[in-house]
């Protein structure tokens, strides 16, 4: 299967974002609360993917949760404290890109969390899960997958483009090597964490336009009946010509007078 066209693909995602906008109107209407994870390779395609989605939503409904290293406090907490307080309140829909699973993925491989950590998190993420999605939390769990020659594509591209090279980390430089270690890791993911309340599923992003459109697809399919009709807005025609403004030319503002 080729590369989508760019133009079949604005279309394709015109009639999704459509879909996306209704419902949020419904989770806002429902008081749902909506997580989205995004997982997967560096350069696989998880910044464009959330971007597609949070594009056309309020922001101060759709929050995206990007999480920086932990800080010292954080790294004596429990491992899922500071992903607990990026969860969405009523009406919210939170993508976290990247999440709590950097335990078993970037840290396991990378060598910054031990076997026993592993571990543990293996025994409790299931655990944490289940309480969220008991709780009434919808939580969709995405695995953006790419191959090792598309990657090595995308990471020259970021290394050649000024615009982009600051996706370029030296972590992802390091993790250049270690393509079959986070086969293993991703493998063991699955086994592990893959339950019937919070299941894993994994979306092919060689070609991310289309992968994009499937996951989207996807996500807007396992959602219930979103049809919430939009508040109706008054609307009249104002009584007068609105007066312009002159804009022709542009200068600084002059300082204003110092008070004694």
């Amino acid at each position: 299967m080729g590369d989508i066209k760019k133009s079949d693909y604005y279309d394709a995602l015109d009639l999704l974002e459509l879909e996306l906008v209704a419902m949020a109107r419904w989770a806002k209407a429902r008081g749902e609360r909506i997580v989205v994870v995004f997982e997967g390779r560096d350069t696989a395609g998880k910044g464009g993917a959330i971007k597609s989605i949070a594009g056309c939503l309020n922001p101060r409904q759709c929050r995206i949760a990007a999480l920086p290293k932990p800080s010292e406090d954080e790294q004596g907490q429990w491992y899922f404290q500071r992903y607990v307080k990026h969860l969405p309140t009523a009406g919210e829909i939170v993508l976290f890109d990247r999440s709590w699973y950097n335990r078993a993925g970037v840290e396991r491989v990378m060598g910054w969390a031990s076997e026993d950590e592993v571990a543990k998190f293996f025994r409790e993420a299931p655990v944490f899960e289940k309480l969220l999605v008991d709780d009434g939390i919808r939580l969709f769990k995405y695995w953006l997958s790419c191959d090792q020659a598309h990657q090595e594509e995308r990471f020259m591209e970021r290394l050649n483009d000024p615009l982009k090279r600051w996706k370029l980390s030296p972590t992802d430089v390091a993790a250049r090597p270690k393509y079959a270690d986070y086969t293993a890791a991703r493998e063991a993911i699955f086994a592990e964490t893959h339950s019937g309340w919070a299941p894993w599923t994994m979306v092919d992003f060689n070609d991310q336009k289309r992968g994009r459109l499937t996951l989207i697809r996807n996500l807007l399919d396992r959602l219930p009946d979103t049809d919430v009709p939009p508040e109706p807005i008054e609307w009249s025609e104002l009584g007068h010509e609105p007066l312009g403004e002159d804009f022709d030319r542009l200068e600084p503002i002059p300082p204003f007078p110092m008070k004694d």
